[in-house]
This record gives structure tokens, C-alpha cells and sequence, in this order.
């Protein structure tokens, strides 16, 4: 009759041996209907780059290129690729800090799940956004003239590093998500952070050409190994020490931002 009694019924035992694994993915197919059922949610990875690639090439390209709007479209795309997944990232943290201020956040504790699957499968959801940001830009760089100069394997490499960076950059915002008050704010603050990185790098133009006390920074800047290594990857030229760099970053990142993040978000909930 005791035993009856202390026993706990399977039916609560058996969700939370479910793992972050199963809960992240179930989370994450939560965040894509809801980017299905709200596609201008989609605006910064799909109209956003291709406005700034048109603007760039077509208003700039004459003058930074010398009239060479193509040859400057083939340096400018890998650039672009790489600061629109950065830039990509920002809406992670506003739709979560957006979460946590209608009160979703605390159904979700009422849940057997496991306690960081909301943000993991956050996260893991970007995917489809970031590969939207690769299949928009490379499509519509092609029609503006682009050509992929290295095949299919470069290039397949080329998205799957995008994207996996992308992913380990969203961890930085979704910890602004976690400590800022607003999603207002989470755009403000990371606008603040991704400019100086994408601006700050050889995105637009060659490192060479910029101020000495700036190509220091260029030089460590992460989003610069990144463009290199994607531009190594679509159009050739040296990969591995930008690749073995941008991994490192994307190490970093994950050691550094992953636990900050969680723990904000235990902070916060």
C-alpha cells in the first residue's frame, strides 16, 4: 500500500527522460509555424540583402571599383553573404525577449521539458532563415552577374559554413534577448555590435585600403575570416587560414555566449 502510495506515475517520468534533443525539436518546429504564418517576419533575410546588394554594387560598385561593377559584384557577394546572416540573427533575440514579455516562457516551465530546450530549439529554427539568406543572395547575385568560380563542393561547403556561423553569432543575441528589457532594444543593442563588425571588415572594400590603426582590427575581426573564407570557397584563393579562424571564432562564440545566454535566461524566468 506504501509503495502505491510514493510511487510517481509513469506518465510524468516519461516526458522528462524525453532529452534536449526530442524538447529542442519539438520547439523548433513551434518556431517555424509560426515564421510560416508570419512571413514578413522573413523581411530581413530575404528582401534586406537583396536591397543592400543591389544598392552597393549598382550606387557604389562605379566609384569603389572604378566603373568595374561586375568584378566589384564578385568580391561584394561573399561579403554581403556573411553580413546578412549576421544581421539575420538580430530578430533571434527580439522574438525571444518578445516571448518572455507575453508570458510564453512561463508556460513553457509548466512543461516537462528540459529547462534550456526553448532557447536551443529557438536557435536550431534559424536554420531555415539562414539558408533563405544563402539561396536569396547567391540566386540573385547569378542573375546580377555573379558566377561561382570553384563547383558544387565549394560551394555546398561554402553554405554550410555561412550557416554554421550564423548559428554560433545567434547565440550572441539571444543573450541580449535575455538581458534587455525590450525586443526594441535587443535591435538597438545588436545593431550596435554587428555594424562595427561588418563595417569594420573587408566586406566592401580590401583591408589594404584602409587606415593602418583600422586593418589591426580588420584583422581579428571575425566577420573578415569569414568573407574570406567564403570568397575562397565561391570564386578561389587561400581557405584554410581563414577557414581554421573563422571555426575558432565559431568555438569561441559557443564556449563563450552559450553559457552567458543560459544563464541570463535562468536570471530572467
Amino acid at each position: 500500500m506504501t509503495t502505491a502510495v510514493l510511487a510517481k506515475p509513469a506518465s510524468l517520468d516519461t516526458p522528462r527522460r524525453g532529452g534536449l534533443i526530442r524538447h529542442s525539436a519539438a520547439l523548433a518546429k513551434r518556431s517555424l509555424i509560426k515564421t510560416i504564418r508570419t512571413p514578413e517576419a522573413l523581411i530581413d533575410v530575404t528582401i534586406q540583402p537583396v536591397i543592400f546588394l543591389l544598392m552597393f554594387t549598382y550606387l557604389f560598385g562605379g566609384a569603389i571599383a572604378n566603373g568595374d561593377r561586375h568584378g566589384y559584384l564578385q568580391l561584394l557577394l561573399p561579403g554581403m553573404l556573411a553580413q546578412s546572416l549576421a544581421m539575420g540573427g538580430i530578430a533571434l533575440g527580439q522574438n525571444l525577449n518578445a516571448d518572455i514579455e507575453k508570458g510564453v516562457f512561463d508556460r513553457f516551465r509548466s512543461l516537462p521539458v528540459s529547462r534550456s530546450a526553448p532557447l536551443v530549439g529557438a536557435v536550431g529554427a534559424d536554420i531555415v532563415r539562414y539558408l533563405t539568406v544563402c539561396l536569396v543572395t547567391l540566386g540573385v547575385g547569378t542573375v546580377m552577374g555573379f558566377r561561382i568560380q570553384t563547383g558544387a563542393v565549394p560551394t555546398l561547403a561554402a553554405v554550410a559554413l555561412a550557416i554554421g556561423f550564423g548559428l554560433c553569432f545567434g547565440w550572441v543575441s539571444v543573450w541580449v534577448g535575455m538581458l534587455v528589457r525590450t525586443s526594441g532594444a535587443v535591435q538597438g543593442v545588436m545593431f550596435l555590435l554587428v555594424f562595427p563588425l561588418s563595417f569594420g571588415s573587408d566586406v566592401f572594400v580590401p583591408a589594404d585600403t584602409l587606415p593602418g590603426w583600422l586593418q589591426g582590427f580588420v584583422q581579428v575581426n571575425p566577420i573578415t575570416h569569414l568573407v574570406g573564407a567564403e570568397r575562397g570557397l565561391l570564386i578561389g584563393g587561400p581557405v584554410a587560414d581563414h577557414l581554421l579562424a573563422t571555426l575558432a571564432w565559431m568555438a569561441g562564440l559557443l564556449v563563450v555566449f552559450v553559457p552567458l545566454a543560459l544563464r541570463a535566461y535562468n536570471k530572467r524566468t
